[in-house]
């Protein structure tokens, strides 16, 4: 079992930053929702707290602060390019340190919270009629992280 032991300061935050930013990443991709977004995402951190046992390193990433690193944000100056370099270098710190079930637990869990946001708000459509579950652009951000995180969990409608 790996766990936060395992890793150091600097490793940590760029484990548990990374399923952050990719939600924010598609909160980012489309206008509105914002506040629906946010707290789907949470629900996924909730989920995962209560959710004991699949994983003990997933267990301490969701209990774990969830915060940024503003200063690195700010100096790659592009929330996707930051959410995608923060993945990989999760992922690939995973590979190094972790068995192949909790990496693909990891995976899944960050592709959770990017598609939570992306479903918790329809884009389009007029005062809640119509529109869709997922926008383009959602999509297209999804279709980003899943390649990102190494899944094919991003494609489709």
């Amino acid at each position: 079992m790996t766990t936060k032991a395992d890793f150091n300061a600097e490793e940590w935050s760029t484990i548990v930053e990374a399923p952050l930013l990719a939600g924010l990443r598609v909160v980012a991709a489309d206008r509105g929702g914002t506040i629906r977004e946010s707290v789907a995402m949470g629900k996924v951190y909730q989920e995962a707290r209560q959710g004991d046992g699949e994983s003990e390193l997933l267990d301490e990433i969701a209990a774990s602060p969830q915060g940024l690193d503003q200063e690195r944000l700010r100096a790659s100056g592009d929330l996707a390019a930051a959410a995608t370099e923060r993945l990989r270098e999760a992922v690939a710190t995973l590979e190094q340190k972790a068995s192949p079930e909790e990496v693909e637990a990891y995976r899944r869990f960050a592709f959770s919270v990017a598609e939570a946001a992306a479903k918790a708000h329809k884009e389009g459509g007029f005062i809640g009629i119509g529109g869709k579950q997922v926008s383009e652009r959602e999509q297209a951000a999804l279709d980003e992280i899943a390649a990102t995180l190494g899944t094919g969990a991003g494609t489709g409608p």
